[in-house]
């Protein structure tokens, strides 16, 4: 809950005791002056209308003569008269530290007429019931008109009752009252109920209210209520949020509210200049709450003039109210200051300056959180030294954590949650010893923890996740938290270094270590911590077995974390007694072993990547398991049918040696995530998509499925991932395609899962996905099958594909025209197929294609040669390969089709016909001039004469040549 609104429960139940009559008591009247029959009597009858009382609180109210209802539980009456003046059964506030939850103690019933025989009542209290007026099957629900008739009343609180319907002005008559309370929200309503409504409340001005409450009670249909409150100057509080207001900028002339202290208008959509509203000259308010008005413009100066203002709430504004503009400098009774949830922008330090700067501060709580305040903080931070809450989480304030904060010395709340701190955190931080929550997450602090941390004795919340903070963290810094139930030390790089004796001084009930380092053993200390009951050692450096002392000190334990680390060993064999466990994380380990029996009230188990062996268990002992995860282990064997009792939302099988065909489960599954890839799982599809009926991810990829992709396939409407690949299924696709509708436009939505982690293969690679991504990623991967026939034309309606890989089929035809509809497309492969005809100009038309592979097929014609196409062939040079009809650029190949080559073919072609022609025309030169020579000798005696003798001569020369340099070269050789 939000701080704003717990301040604002307790002001509100602070003021309404104040103003309230003192608690009933039993018998408080004079001796003698016992109730009065008749009265008792209308006592009884509101109890025959009561037909629930689970806490038993009428229970004192008995017939008979001789009973006394002056001492009756919540029933007071006057001392010297008898006669009842106090009708005390509300039930406890949920501002009662005790109470958990209001509703089990309200009774349940009407609010009978015979309360009106109750003349001298001046106290009437029946909030927090579940009660009516008249008899429940009548349907009366809203405010009983019959309370007009009790001329004498004072005090009437009918809040947080399941009331609807109008207000009726009946209530006018009650000439004395002082206290009205009819706000069917102003606390936690354990039931739901029309809300109340009012067009006239003029009703009011007859009244001498002091404190008048009707929060949600619809007033949008009173435009002049401001003028109506006006009337009434006696009142103190006033409390009119969520009522559907439309402005408060009504002109009053003259302002009668002078004793008004408290006023709250939150959530009223006003939507006019802040400075218009009437109630900026409410000199004596104390408390001002504008939270959720939408508000804009300055502040007026008038602020300053507020000088009784102790508490401000401009909290969910919208961004739009200019605070920066206010003079608060004589606002120096100020304890609590609300400026959240509304993304202002402006310099932090600038805001500082403008708070009350006066001789004696009484800021106790300042909350800036969710704004777009920047800046550093102010070194001057310790001018507040009575600041009790401190909140400035989530906005971009940058700098250093001031050394002044040790000023600071009641401050019980400190949260800086996401926002742009550096440096180390100052040892002063040690001197706030009164602090409760310390919340430093999501900053970029540096450096080691001061050892002053452990001086800080009432510590019970320490979040400093999320930072850069290293060194090393002993008992020093740990032992004096014995107060600590909460602490989050994730994503730093600190290591706990503690003996093996140590002993912790505090009982954690939540503790995050993800990413610190415990190892190499598992931490003895945790021993100690049986009250656990959340806990992350997740990548803590850890190599070591799970203890025998792990399941019963994590007894009580909720969630556990202890993934990627070094665990090895076995799961233990009584981790079934862990019955409170929900979450059970052991991924990235080294276990071996088989599966235990789970736990009964496990939700979510995640031990993938491991080394578990055996079977899968043929009874998980885990009906409500609704995530769970084995993949890429070593587990063999069938799926046992118990695998049908589980409802699960995900199940990863994948990557193991399960054998087999699925079992056949007789009803349909909720399950959205079912991933069995890379198994040796057998039989045909249609057995899982009778079982299987909500799926959005699909993942049976390497398998020896077999038969046809069933036509039900598409009843399954929110798939976005369908992979198919590796399996023996022939037949043609499936037609209705364009039912996917997971498979259209951009995904806002994503189904309720806890984790997915699966692996695609796109772009020629294989890619991880965690979490929400795998949704991204839609994709269809048929690939590595013996499919036939033609692609379904409707395939191209399916917009929001990524990923679309049919290659290495049996499948015919011609690509459609229209898969340029395909805009998400960025993976494309259609290789090692039998398609045919063109190639589709349309495809240069996909921007985000960044891979496409069309070899081994049929096809025919010019290539595309435009856009993006260009681009993916010098990243895939093959992916025309195999294609023999292809041609034009980029193949170095001419086409023999009817169609003329366009000017961009001719203009990439000239330089090469330049070669070839040149290549052709040495060669005819080289033949004409050799027959030329030919035919001379042929024809002409005497040059055929010359030409032998030459031949000859030459020959005798060589020959001569030849004789002399062998004789020359053998006389060498004998010499030496």
């Amino acid at each position: 809950m939000h701080p704003s609104v717990v301040l604002l429960l307790l002001v509100a139940a602070t003021a309404a005791k104040s103003l309230a009559p003192p608690p009933a008591a039993a018998g408080r009247h004079a001796p003698g002056a016992a109730c009065i029959p008749r009265e008792r009597d209308a006592l009884l009858a509101f109890k025959r209308g009561i037909t629930g009382d689970p806490a038993g609180r009428l229970a004192s109210w008995s017939q008979g003569e001789e009973q006394d209802c002056c001492k009756w539980e919540g029933v007071r009456c006057s001392n010297g008269t008898g006669h009842v003046i106090g009708l005390h059964l509300g039930n406890a506030q949920p501002d009662d530290p005790a109470l958990i939850d209001p509703g089990a103690a309200a009774l349940v019933g009407e609010i009978s007429p015979s309360l009106t025989s109750l003349h001298h009542l001046e106290s009437l209290d029946l909030s927090l019931n579940n009660l009516v007026p008249g008899p429940p099957a009548a349907g009366a629900s809203g405010v009983p008109e019959f309370l007009g008739l009790l001329k004498n009343l004072r005090h009437l609180d009918l809040s947080a009752m399941p009331l609807s319907g109008s207000v009726p002005p009946q209530l006018g008559n009650l000439s004395k009252l002082h206290y009205l309370d009819i706000s069917p929200a102003r606390y936690y309503v354990p039931w739901d109920g029309t809300k109340l409504s009012s067009t006239d409340v003029s009703w009011l001005s007859t009244l001498p209210l002091r404190y008048l409450d009707m929060s949600s009670v619809d007033l949008s249909g009173i435009p002049d209520w401001a003028h109506v409150v006006n009337t009434i100057p006696s009142l103190k509080v006033l409390r009119l949020a969520d009522c559907s207001l439309k402005s408060a900028n009504q002109s009053l002339p003259h302002l009668n509210l002078t004793n008004l202290e408290q006023l709250s208008l939150s959530g009223n959509i006003f939507d006019h200049p802040a400075a218009s509203a009437w109630f900026w000259n409410l000199t004596s308010l104390r408390y001002l709450d504008l939270a959720g008005t939408f508000l804009y413009g300055p502040v007026p100066d008038a602020l300053g003039g507020m000088k009784s203002l102790q508490f401000i709430n401009f909290a969910e504004i919208q961004g739009r109210i200019d605070i920066m503009t206010a003079n608060m400098s004589n606002l120096c009774d100020l304890e609590t200051y609300y400026f959240s949830d509304k993304d202002f922008d402006g310099n932090i330090t600038e805001l500082f300056e403008r708070l009350p700067q006066c001789s004696s501060n009484k800021l106790k709580e300042l909350d800036l959180s969710f704004n777009n305040f920047s800046g550093a903080l102010p070194n001057h931070i310790g001018r507040w030294p009575r600041l009790l809450t401190l909140d400035l989480s989530h906005n971009q304030i940058t700098g250093q954590l001031p050394s002044e904060i040790g000023k600071l010395s009641n401050l019980v709340t400190l949260q800086l949650r996401t926002n742009q701190f550096t440096g180390p955190l100052p040892s002063e931080i040690g001197m706030l010893r009164n602090l409760d929550t310390l919340d430093l997450s999501y900053n970029g602090f540096t450096g080691p923890l001061p050892s002053g941390i452990g001086m800080v004795s009432h510590l019970t919340h320490m979040d400093l996740s999320y930072n850069n903070l290293s060194g090393v963290i002993t008992h020093e810094h740990l032992d004096g938290l014995s107060r600590l139930t909460m602490i989050d030390l994730s994503r730093n790089s600190m290591k706990i270094e503690v003996g093996p004796e140590w002993l912790p001084t505090f009982r954690l009930y939540t503790a995050s270590f993800r990413s610190c380092h415990l190892g190499p053993s598992f931490p003895s200390w945790l021993q100690s911590q049986t009250n656990i009951d959340v806990l992350d050692i997740s990548s803590a450096s850890i190599f070591d077995s799970l203890p025998n002392w792990f399941s019963t000190t994590f007894s009580k334990a909720r969630e556990l974390y202890i993934s990627n680390n070094g665990i090895n060993g076995t799961l233990p064999t009584n981790i079934e007694n862990m019955t409170s466990l929900v979450k059970l994380s052991l991924d990235s380990n080294q276990l071996t072993g088989q599966i235990p029996r789970l736990p009964t009230n496990l939700y979510a188990l995640d031990i993938s990547r491991n080394y578990l062996s055996g079977p899968l268990p043929l009874n998980f002992g885990a009906p409500n398991l609704s995530d769970l995860s084995l993949f890429s282990n070593h587990i063999t064997g069938h799926i046992p049918h118990s695998i049908c009792e589980l409802n699960v939302g995900a199940l990863n099988l994948a990557d193991n040696h399960l054998e087999g065909e699925f079992p056949q489960c007789s009803e349909p599954r909720m399950t959205s995530t079912l991933i069995l890839r890379n198994n040796m799982l057998s039989g045909k599809l249609d057995t899982i998509l009778e079982a299987y009926t909500g799926l959005n991810i699909l993942d049976l990829s390497w398998n020896k499925f077999t038969g046809s992709i069933p036509e039900t396939i598409t009843n399954l409407q929110g798939l976005s991932h369908l992979n198919l690949a590796g399996n023996n299924i022939s037949g043609g696709l499936p037609h209705h395609l364009s039912n996917f509708m997971g498979m259209k436009g951009t995904k806002d939505e994503f189904p309720i899962v806890d984790e997915v982690n699966m692996s695609v293969t796109t772009k020629g690679q294989e890619r991880y996905y965690y979490d929400f991504a795998i949704y991204e990623m839609v994709s269809i991967d048929l690939s590595s099958n013996h499919l036939t026939g033609v692609i379904p034309e409707e395939i191209t309606s399916l917009d929001g594909v990524v990923n679309l890989n049919l290659s290495r089929n049996n499948l015919t035809g011609k690509i459609s025209e229209r898969i340029g509809t395909m805009q998400s497309l960025e993976s494309l492969d259609l290789s090692g197929n039998k398609l045919s005809g063109d190639i589709p100009e349309i495809l240069s038309n996909l921007s985000y294609l960044s891979l496409m592979d069309l070899s081994h097929n049929n096809l025919t014609g010019r290539i595309p040669s435009r856009g993006q196409l260009d681009t993916l062939y010098t990243q895939n040079p093959l992916m025309y390969d195999g294609n023999i009809g292809l041609w034009g650029y980029p193949l170095q190949k001419n086409g023999t089709n009817n169609r003329e080559p366009n000017h961009v073919d001719q203009k990439r072609g000239g330089h090469d016909y330049e070669v070839h022609a040149f290549s052709f025309g040495l060669g005819v030169g080289y033949v004409v001039g050799l027959w030329a020579v030919f035919c001379l000798i042929l024809f002409n005696k005497s040059w055929r004469i010359a030409h032998f003798r030459l031949f000859d001569k030459a020959l005798d020369n060589v020959y001569v040549f030849a004789v002399v340099t062998w004789a020359r070269w053998a006389k060498q050789t004998t010499t030496h």
